[in-house]
Parts: structure tokens; C-alpha cells; sequence
């Protein structure tokens, strides 16, 4: 039997694109979007899953260069799960989407919005505090 390990999201960028480069001058782009939920809470609002995506090689550098925050975007990829030591050596587990292709929607980053489209981001209007977004967004790194 084959073992699958493939995941497929549609999402909102939360932030710009990090653009880095390895030793060996490889690219890779880091990314957070946000996944809308299909359901309300329990006070009728709807919330959103903060997933963290990694690119490698050209399109990270297209990323970089035509996503921005609010930009649409579907990936599709491989759900990964790494463990490091960190600073204070604590041993920790990370989950990624390390993203095998990213398909742009809707506008770029070099691009204006029209005259009908509504300047705010759908992401702007998840209805969290910012610190409720960053403890959201840490949600994936976990102490083992």
C-alpha cells in the first residue's frame, strides 16, 4: 500500500512573503495564510485556521515578488512536522505545508485594486484580537 501525504488549501496571506536564501543560494519563501472555516461559532462568527507554508527555489521568488498580504492563493503541497531544539533548549515539534505548487488568485502585489473591489482583505475582517492572531498562528509549534 502507498502512503499519501498530500494537503490542499485555499487561503489568505496573513503577511508579505520572507524571502531567504540557503548556504547554497537555494530560495525558499516562508508564508501564513489563513484558512476560512466552513462553520460559525458558537457567537455566529466565523474563524480561520493560520497555516504555515514554505516554498522552494523559483516559486519562492515569484511569491516574493507578486503576493502580498491579502493575496489569494491555493496550495498544494505535503503537511510536514520537524523537530528543533530551541534557544532555551527546549525541545519543540513545528507543522509546515511544504508547498509543491502555489496557485496565485485574484490580484498581485504590483497591481492596484479596481474601483470595485473593497480596498480591506478578507483576512482583516477575522474577528480576533492581534494577539488572539499570534497565539493562533503559534498554535502549530508545540512543546514536546
Amino acid at each position: 500500500m502507498a502512503n499519501l501525504n498530500r494537503v490542499l488549501f485555499i487561503g489568505r496571506l496573513t503577511r508579505e512573503p520572507e524571502l531567504r536564501y540557503t548556504p547554497d543560494g537555494t530560495p525558499v519563501a516562508n508564508f501564513t495564510i489563513a484558512v476560512n472555516r466552513s462553520f460559525a461559532n458558537q457567537k455566529g462568527e466565523r474563524e480561520a485556521d493560520f497555516i504555515p507554508i514554505v516554498v522552494w527555489r523559483k516559486q519562492a521568488e515569484q511569491c516574493a515578488e507578486y503576493l502580498s498580504k491579502g493575496s489569494e492563493v491555493v496550495v498544494d503541497g505535503r503537511l510536514q512536522i520537524r523537530s528543533y531544539e530551541d534557544r532555551d533548549g527546549i525541545k519543540r515539534k513545528k507543522s509546515e505545508v511544504v508547498a509543491w505548487g502555489v496557485q496565485f488568485l485574484g490580484r498581485f502585489k504590483k497591481e492596484e485594486p479596481s474601483p470595485e473591489e473593497p480596498v480591506e482583505a478578507e483576512i482583516d475582517k477575522v474577528s480576533m484580537d492581534e494577539g488572539e492572531q499570534e497565539e493562533r498562528s503559534n498554535s502549530f509549534d508545540e512543546e514536546t
